[in-house]
């Protein structure tokens, strides 16, 4: 199993990313157990990013919840803005002063590591009045299987 990231900017200078696990041969039950916690993850992050939302209080919920789930805590940055740069604020860490707002675009990456493997999912979003649109990439959000 690898991790194919992708992140870089497009004609206008705008920064996204993207990140699907990929198998050689097919995805053991494992990884597909991984993969479902990873996808409901980044639902349960979604529901967070609503405009006024603290970015403290964001990462303290989403640890509550990872606790909750019996998974590890995120010690590093679990979503972050984007535009001219890769990373921008505000930063979903537990030290970001910043709140979200409408218009931002945010790239949600949840990763978990176990002993044996390491899996992310990562996608961006633009912050709507209500909270995330569509995801912006057309990336099937599955395991891809390469035979």
């Amino acid at each position: 199993m690898l991790t194919l990231l992708i992140e870089n900017n497009g004609a206008g200078g705008f920064f996204t990313e993207l990140s699907r696990p990929m198998v050689l041969g097919k995805a053991t039950q494992e990884h597909q157990d991984l993969w479902a916690s990873l996808l409901e993850a980044q639902r349960y992050t979604l529901g967070l990013l609503r405009p006024g939302a603290s970015c403290r209080d964001i990462f303290a919920n989403y640890n509550g919840y990872l606790r909750a789930k019996k998974l590890p805590e995120e010690r590093r940055l679990q979503c972050h803005g984007q535009g001219y740069d890769m990373v921008e604020r505000p930063l979903i860490r537990q030290d970001e002063s910043m709140s979200i707002a409408a218009s931002m675009c945010i790239v949600v990456h949840p990763g978990v590591k176990t002993d044996r493997q390491f899996m992310t999912i990562v996608d961006n979003y633009l912050i709507g009045p209500d909270g995330p649109g569509e995801c912006l990439h057309r990336s099937p959000k599955s395991i891809i299987e390469i035979f």
